[in-house]
Formats: structure tokens, C-alpha cells, sequence
């Protein structure tokens, strides 16, 4: 059983936002991914989309186009072994193309099954210091594109908030949908009081970081450990109960990604 999930990320915070339970192995197809921000889009509008970040399962030109044709700007990570018509007429190699290593080449064309009438998109190619090629389509100005990719990984790290660094989600083992559903909700309420209950021990301050510079300890774990430990003395729903309200100098928030 598995989940394909919509989620906000701000500088600190990520949230599942809505989700679809995906009976059976494998990744979710083109259908439940339209329906999926179909829900969204009923819910919040279009206008609170600042950018979409999917990684390389996620394509599709029947996907695309429907991002496309409803203006949702986005950032989707692509295989190395795709091949892209441009509009010179050539048919380029992703592998093959992406340029110096550390700079990015930009290149505009389409899917090689969509039909003409498809809107251009910019794929940018990028090869990383680990020698690894980071190629990225996105119908949006190219230069900010594998930039805004770095974000994608936020997604990672709220499944590992839910599963192994955290709420143990995958040691439940249910498997009728409408239980596993309800079960990401709570997942869902959890992750948003331990934000809460980080958010008053930090205030405007942030996480301390380690000589490697990542962070000692995450937003959510900061938040999950002082919620146990008020479980322990019995004060731990006073973060709940603000959730309501307005921090005193609020944090810096940011738009759905």
C-alpha cells in the first residue's frame, strides 16, 4: 500500500496537505495525479501554488499538459535516458547535452509524444559535482529551476518524519484504505502540533546546526521530543491549544511548493 501526497513546505515547516491511498505496488499513474490536484485546486485555488516539485516518476505529457493548461507553474526532475524534440527540430539525448560540469544548459522543446499544439517547456541540464546529471523540466523561467529543485527534498524528509525518524507510520502494518486514510490524517495533526511545539521553544531563534552544517536537530524532531517529554509532565496539549493563534513575531512562512 502506498500513498501519493500533496504537501506544503515553507523554510521550516512541511505538512501533507491531501492524499490518495494507492492500492497495489508501484507508483501512482496520471489519473490520480490530476484528480489528486484537482481536490487541491477546489480547495485553495491555483493562486496559492507558488511552485510544484515532483521528482522523475511524476511525468507524463497527459500530466504536463494538464499542469500546463491549468497554469501551475512547476519544477519536475527528469531521467537521464529521455529524449527531448527542441524546437530547431533536433531530438537531443538528455544525457548527452548537459554542458560543463557545475553550469546549465537550457533547452527549449517538448515531449516527444506531444502533439504540436503543446506549449514549449524549458528542460535545464546540470551536471553535479558528483558527476551525477540533474535535468529538470518546468514551464516557468529556467534559471531558478535546479534551485528550486533542492526544496523537493523537504518531501523526503516528512516521509521520514512519518516513517522511520519519527511516527513509525509503516509499523501500524493496516491495510484497508479508508483506515490507512485516516491514519495520515493523524499523521498529518501530529506533524502540525509538533511544528507548534518547536515553534514556542525557538521562537525567531532556528535549530542549532553541526560542524557539518546540517541541522543537529530538525524542526520536527525538535517539536516531537518536547511534545514527550510534556506527555511525561501532562502539559503537552498547550501547544495545541495555540494552535489558533498568531506567534509573537511570526515566522517566516511561504506559499504551497
Amino acid at each position: 500500500m502506498n500513498f501519493l501526497v500533496l504537501a506544503a513546505v515553507t523554510r521550516w515547516f512541511r505538512v501533507p496537505l491531501i492524499w490518495t491511498v494507492i492500492e497495489g505496488r508501484g507508483c501512482s499513474d496520471t489519473e490520480q495525479r490530476i484528480a489528486l490536484m484537482q481536490r487541491y485546486l477546489r480547495l485553495f485555488g491555483r493562486s496559492t501554488i507558488k511552485l510544484l516539485l515532483a521528482d522523475r516518476a511524476f511525468v507524463g505529457v497527459k500530466w504536463i499538459e494538464f499542469l500546463c493548461k491549468n497554469d501551475i507553474p512547476f519544477a519536475i526532475r527528469l531521467r537521464e535516458d529521455m529524449r527531448v524534440p527542441t524546437e530547431a527540430g533536433h531530438e537531443l539525448g538528455l544525457a548527452a547535452h548537459p554542458g560543463r560540469r557545475g553550469r546549465s544548459r537550457f533547452i527549449r522543446g517538448r515531449f516527444a509524444n506531444a502533439g504540436a499544439e503543446a506549449p514549449p517547456l524549458t528542460f535545464v541540464l546540470k551536471r553535479l559535482r558528483s558527476g551525477d546529471l540533474l535535468a529538470v523540466v518546468s514551464n516557468r523561467p529556467a534559471p531558478a529551476a535546479p534551485n528550486a529543485c533542492r526544496k523537493r527534498w523537504a518531501i523526503e524528509c516528512l516521509f521520514g518524519d512519518a516513517r522511520t525518524r519519527g511516527l513509525n507510520l509503516e509499523d501500524t502494518r493496516p491495510t484497508n484504505p479508508r483506515k490507512l486514510a485516516l491514519l495520515m490524517a493523524l499523521v498529518a495533526l501530529v506533524i502540525v502540533w509538533a511544528g507548534r511545539a518547536a515553534a514556542d521553544k525557538l521562537g525567531n531563534a532556528t535549530p542549532k546546526r553541526r560542524a557539518h552544517g546540517f541541522l543537529a536537530q530538525s524542526w520536527f524532531r525538535t517539536g516531537f521530543n518536547l511534545i514527550r517529554n510534556r506527555l511525561a509532565a501532562g502539559d503537552a496539549v498547550l501547544p495545541w491549544r495555540k494552535l489558533g493563534k498568531p506567534l509573537a513575531q511570526p515566522a517566516r512562512t511561504g506559499r504551497v511548493v
